[in-house]
């Protein structure tokens, strides 16, 4: 029974983990810490350690897996990656001297608000998708798109015409044959995307601000990344999704080290979960391909509000 508890249960829960951080484009850190508190009975530090822990192997694996299938973009995940890696150490030192009530507040709140924002996002896609014609093949290739505000919101001045275009054409063909077709052949063969050095500079400073969060909530900072990188860097979810795990497992190598020496990571958990997870994150990984890009936006952000649903819950557990 011990046996059962302090491993096949991890490693079922690294599963479902690990689908959700190859899916979704995160570490997984946002489910990981409310189940170490919760399921687990570890302290809030040792929670966040633990997690942190965790989601570097998750995240080789989704990484690994979107870099194959060509679903992320390499340059822009290395570029956030190095910036939060120059910071996660600092969130960790910030947790150290922090209450455990904040920094399981901080983490609820910062994902309610990234889930807030993914949520609008997508539904503001129904009206752009109604208006667009079903019978344009033009759509599918996205040459002239026929709700230009659509291109233009957020993207005008941090991405190319053909960034644009690709974008466009994703929010536009969702639903008929043809443009199925169009998708899976964009993401078998997809053009190569290069970003200008103003695109990757955003990069960078995307992973400062995950970086910090990552060491201090315990998270990988695809929370926070992928948002970013929809809306200011202009690449499609697909795109963020992989990316973000590129930058999220350089990135958290700092703070787990900082951890480690401190003491406060439990090795047999993170390798249970971890062992699930890779597996997990592999499958993610292939059903991100296959999944529209609105409803891939629906599903990570309500993931987004249980992840903070669980914190907030866990912190009442605790002033209770």
């Amino acid at each position: 029974m011990d046996i059962f508890l302090s491993f096949v249960v991890p490693a079922f829960v690294g599963i479902g983990v690990g689908i959700l951080s190859g899916m979704l484009g995160i570490g997984g850190g946002t489910v990981l810490v409310p189940i170490f508190r919760l399921l687990f009975g570890m302290s809030p530090l040792m929670s966040t350690a633990t997690s942190l822990f965790t989601i570097i192997p998750t995240s080789i694996s989704g990484a690994a897996s979107h870099l194959r299938h060509k679903t992320c973009v390499p340059s822009l995940g290395i570029a956030a990656g190095l910036g939060g890696a120059c910071t996660s150490a600092l969130g960790v030192w910030l947790a150290h001297i922090s209450p455990a009530w904040m920094v399981m507040l901080a983490a609820a709140l910062i994902i309610g608000y990234s889930a807030f924002n993914m949520l609008r996002k997508a539904w503001s896609m129904k009206s752009e998708k109604a208006v667009a014609p079903r019978d344009a093949p033009s759509c599918a290739v996205g040459a002239d798109s026929p709700d230009p505000r659509a291109a233009a919101t957020g993207f005008a001045e941090a991405v190319e015409d053909l960034a644009d275009a690709s974008a466009n054409a994703d929010a536009d063909i969702q639903g008929d044959a043809a443009g199925e077709a169009a998708t899976r052949s964009a993401a078998e063969d997809p053009a190569p995307l290069k970003l200008t050095r103003k695109q990757l500079f955003i990069g960078v400073a995307i992973g400062l601000g995950a970086g910090v969060a990552s060491g201090y909530v315990g998270v990988g900072g695809g929370f926070i990344m992928v948002p970013l990188m929809l809306s200011l860097v202009g690449i499609t979810m697909r795109q963020a999704s992989g990316t973000s795990l590129i930058a999220v497992m350089i990135l958290a190598v700092p703070g787990v080290i900082e951890q480690g020496l401190l003491g406060n990571i439990d090795y047999a958990a993170g390798i249970a979960v971890a062992i699930g997870s890779i597996p997990g994150a592999m499958v993610g990984a292939r059903l991100v391909r296959k999944v529209p890009e609105r409803t891939l936006r629906f599903i990570f952000g309500g993931f987004l509000l249980v992840a903070a649903a669980l914190l907030v819950v866990n912190e009442l557990g605790i002033l209770g």
